[in-house]
């Protein structure tokens, strides 16, 4: 089979991206994260599998032009098609993608991820309306072929991976995949190191719980969702900011002011340098609703919240650039 070299632009778009090119880092022998900067909204991070025989996904990407350029990846380090796509949750930057492979590929998630994939659609397209996601949907259906409830071993040839259910953590169908031989821990969205958490879907509770479970896993190399490629420093960037988010719903609340207000007024210190730090507003509503004893999980309109990340954001409208 022909090998192909990481392109920067695609015939499904032909511009070039307009943030720096994804990079791939091989992060174990046979193992790839596919990073895609600067980790903002819609550029997550996915991972390459590669076996003697055999290649597989982690995630795969928002639009066809990114999902093309990582397949492109994924056929120059492992010299086969992807046989295999692990979905981390259901959100579309992970799983748009899911199209360019699904022709080759086996696509495999929880059960709550297939749910919300066929209930949500592309909604993310109305959110971002002029990014040029190009014609996923005319690609064919990338929903799971196969779906799990807790736990589940695949083989990458000889190599075995261990998809986890850890949510609800960032979503509710948070799934991690771990590679105990080397230690590599895909975290999917409930790990963003350098960026900050988004939990408006998922929970802070819940997130917490996750932390502790993946760091009894004890990993040493970590690929967040977004962000760049870590270490187990990346579980203790997180729990501190999720520790301080259950401190500053405390504080609101008491004080009797809004998740906005409680965000706008916040001192963030050191998390003030982590990617989008608009999404403070986001994570308190969530905050707000578990101290406040509501079930974890309590729907909280997207549309009001997302106005406010932009006013925090100083009325900037929040930017895609996929």
């Amino acid at each position: 089979m022909e090998r192909m070299s990481l392109p920067s632009t695609t015939p499904a778009d032909s511009r070039p991206f307009r943030v720096p090119p994804p990079r791939v880092e091989e992060v174990a022998d046979g193992i790839f994260a596919y990073v895609q900067p600067d980790g903002g909204w819609c550029l997550n991070n996915a991972g390459i599998l590669a076996g003697p025989h055999t290649v597989a996904l982690v995630d795969t990407a928002a639009t066809e032009a990114r999902a093309r350029a990582l397949r492109a990846a994924a056929l120059e380090r492992g010299g086969a098609e992807p046989r295999t796509v692990l979905n981390t949750h259901h959100h579309g930057d992970h799983t748009f993608g899911n199209a360019v492979a699904a022709p080759y590929a086996t696509v495999i998630a929880h059960t709550h991820t297939r749910a919300e994939m066929a209930e949500k659609g592309e909604g993310l397209k109305h959110v971002w309306p002029d990014t040029p996601w190009g014609d996923l949907g005319g690609l064919g259906r990338s929903l799971p072929m196969v779906t799990f409830e807790d736990r589940l071993t695949v083989y990458v040839d000889e190599l075995a991976v261990e998809l986890m259910y850890v949510g609800p953590a960032h979503s509710s169908n948070d799934v991690v995949v771990w590679v105990p031989e080397h230690r590599v821990l895909f975290a999917g969205d409930v790990l963003m190191p350098g960026c900050t958490p988004f939990l408006l879907a998922g929970s802070v509770v819940g997130s917490l719980e996750a932390v502790a479970r993946l760091r009894a896993l004890g990993p040493r190399t970590v690929v967040g969702g977004h962000g760049p490629v870590a270490g187990p420093e990346a579980l203790d960037e997180a729990e501190a900011y999720l520790r301080r988010l259950q401190e500053l719903a405390t504080q609101g609340i008491e004080a009797g002011v809004t998740p906005f207000e409680a965000a706008r007024d916040a001192p963030l210190g050191a998390f003030a340098q982590l990617r989008d730090p608009e999404r403070l507003v986001a994570n308190l509503h969530r905050a707000y609703s578990e101290a406040l004893g509501r079930p974890l999980d309590t729907q909280i309109r997207s549309a009001p919240v997302m106005g406010e990340m932009a006013r925090l954001n100083g009325g900037s409208a929040l930017a895609c650039l996929a």
